[in-house]
This record gives structure tokens, sequence and C-alpha cells, in this order.
């Protein structure tokens, strides 16, 4: 399917300067946009490699000035990510998904109950006393497990398991390999010294609506009561929320992340990709944690915290100045020394 640059500019709500009619068939980067392709400029210094790429035309946000350029239209947004997000989804292929029904190799418990539309594929396994919402997707092997529930529209790819009495909001998605409601991660030494004593975890996950789970995360049930994750919260692939974590609203944790048990996360935070959290610790909202920080202690609303171990990014910044002059300063302090001998 092909769009025009004045199609584009309706759908993005951005100001066309130049020819209306020009043909999209695709986006992609500055550097390796096609000839028949849009692509996007987000800040000044891109500008400069408009006039060396061979897209057909530009989205760009209004606070660039582009180079001179009467041949190629472009495309005037406030965001420029907003509107690529737009395209994209546009011009998106229709999503692969099982056929209507109940494939003839997945097993559904009797006491089970489906909702309207629901598309169960190959393999699939649904427990007893689950319920699985409205237009729900479930791909090839996944499994949900008794008295669990499902909300209407929500898609699970393949191999996505979810444990017993879990409840899982409308309109998620749970990329390949998701686990939901495993066993909490809970031991201690037995008092006889003869081995290691696991602790029962007999709480549940309530994961809210419109959550994305990457691929390959987890996130355990609680040792009593629930594992919470906030409603439009977006996980990206191998994170860990581990059992009794309460998770708010919007927040975003990038890849490889690790909330310990118990750790309680304000609405709207942003956890970088590779951070750590320490049990029993809450990060306040609107707080931002940065990739690698081990955080140790709580973090108040609104902190951008970093290093290892995490601390307030401004005192961070002072520190970390302080450190890299500190070969100049052994330098003189040699030179002093040498000078009173």
């Amino acid at each position: 399917m092909t769009w025009t640059t004045q199609q584009i500019a309706e759908l993005t709500g951005g100001q066309l300067r130049g020819p209306g009619d020009v043909s999209v068939g695709g986006i992609d980067t500055l550097e390796t946009a096609a000839p028949n392709q849009l692509t996007f400029i987000g800040d000044a210094k891109y500008a400069r490699k408009w006039p060396q790429s061979k897209a057909v035309a530009a989205l760009v946000a209004r606070k660039v000035e582009m180079p001179q350029d009467g041949a190629r239209p472009i495309i005037a947004v406030d965001n420029v990510d907003i509107a690529v997000a737009k395209v994209l989804e546009a011009m998106a292929p229709p999503p692969t998904q099982p056929e209507p029904g109940v494939h003839p190799t997945a097993f559904v418990d009797p006491s089970a109950t489906l909702g309207d539309d629901v598309r169960i594929g190959p393999h699939v396994v649904v427990g007893p006393n689950v319920t699985i919402g409205d237009r729900a997707v479930l791909h090839p092997n996944v499994t949900v497990l008794a008295d669990s529930a499902v909300g209407a529209d929500s898609v699970m790819w393949p191999g996505v398991v979810i444990r017993e009495r879990c409840t899982i909001g409308q309109r998620c998605i749970f990329h390949p390999n998701v686990t939901i409601g495993a066993d909490g991660f809970g031991y201690r030494p037995d008092p006889g010294g003869r081995g290691i004593v696991k602790i029962p975890q007999i709480g549940t996950v309530e994961i809210g609506n419109d959550v994305e789970l990457g691929a390959g995360s987890c996130v355990d049930r609680g040792k009593f009561g629930p594992t919470v994750v906030g409603d439009m919260c977006k996980v990206d692939n191998l994170v860990q929320i581990a059992h009794n974590c309460r998770v708010g609203r919007c927040v975003i944790i990038a890849g490889k992340a690790g909330l310990a048990g118990s750790v309680t996360v304000g609405d709207g935070v942003v956890i970088g990709g590779g951070a750590l959290l320490k049990d029993h610790i809450t990060v306040g909202d609107g707080a931002t944690i940065a990739g690698q920080a081990a955080v140790m202690t709580d973090v108040p609303s609104g902190g951008t915290w970093v290093g290892y171990p995490a601390k307030d990014a401004r005192i961070a910044g002072r520190e970390y100045a302080a450190i890299a002059k500190l070969p100049d300063v052994l330098k003189q302090m040699k030179k002093i020394l040498r000078e009173d001998r």
C-alpha cells in the first residue's frame, strides 16, 4: 500500500511544505531510506544530512530549520516520534493470528469460559475455571492454568505461561515466553542445618489494562497477597519483577532490569536497562533510574538516580567530576612532596 504526502500530513496532523501528491511506499532512516520512502528528522544535527538522503519526503520537527530543497516535500510536526508511530501503525501489515475459534489440537477445560470471537491456536492449554475475554488471542503453546483470567482484546504470543489464580487485564500484549505467576524466590536455612527450606508462595499476580510485557519477562506471584503491575505499564525483554512488588501506572522498564521482592514503584517511573532495585524499597512517582544503576535505598518522587550504588544524579555528577580531577591532584601532591624534601 502506498500513501501520498498529503495523506501522511493529515494522518500526523503536520503542515505540508511542498507537493501533496508524492507517493510514499515506506519509512526508514535518513541514511537507508529508498527513493520511494519517507524519513524523519527530529534534531538539527541530522538536518544537514537531508541533502544526501535518498528519501522522497521527511517528517521534520517544527523547531528544526531545514536546508533548502524545493523538490522534496517536508511535513512539519510537533513531535517526530509520535508522528513516526502513527505512520508505522498505518503502514503495518495485519498481525498474524490464529483462525477464529479453538484449534483442534488445543485443550480447553469444560469449566472454562470463553468470550465472543476468541482465537485459540494450536496446542494451547486452558485450565479449569479459566475466563478468556472477548476477542482475546492465544497464540500456539500458550498455557493458562486454573482459576486465571485473561481480559478482552488481550494478545498472548507463543509460549506465554499464566499460572493459577492470576488476573490479566484488557488489551494486554505479552510477547513470547512471558511467565506470570511463577513462585517467588523465597528460601531460608533449615534450623537443623539439613538444607534450605522453601517458603510457600500462595499469593497471586494482578496485571492491569493495556500492559505490554517483553519476551522472556517474568512476574512472580506474591508470597501472600498479589504482585501488582498497574495500567499502561510497558516492560522490555528479560525483565524480572519479583514477589509482592507493586508497580504503579504508566511505568516504563527497559531490558534486563530486575526488581527484588516487595519493591514499590510509583506512577510514571522510568527504569533504565539493567538497573537493579533492592528489596523493600520505594521509588516515588515520576522518578528516573538510569541504566545499570543499583538502587539500594528509597528514591524520592521526581528524582533521577544513577550509578553503582545509585545516588542522586546531582551528587553523583559532582563526585564524577571530582574523580576526573584526581590524576592532576595526585601529580600536584607528588610535586609538593618532592619540593618539601
